[in-house]
């Protein structure tokens, strides 16, 4: 069964998804609730971020955001 952008579980074939929505829609089922590791997934990168932030120099946090003027100038 495929998986909504939450993780949520959804019917494959077209008039399948479009009952459960509208069965979640007047009340009829509940939606699923998200991934609880979705959270723990979250805080883990910001961690990682903050920690790589903290170890770079001011000049290579400089170089790097010179880089992506020019990849965004370029594209």
């Amino acid at each position: 069964m495929p998986t909504g952008p939450q993780g949520q579980k959804r019917p494959a074939d077209l008039v399948g998804c479009v009952h459960r929505v509208f069965q979640i829609a007047v009340g009829e089922a509940e939606e699923e609730p998200t991934s609880p590791h979705r959270a723990a997934r979250a805080a883990a990168g910001k961690a990682g971020g903050n920690a790589r932030a903290k170890k770079l120099t001011a000049t290579r946090r400089r170089e790097i955001a010179q880089e992506g003027v020019k990849a965004r100038l370029t594209a």
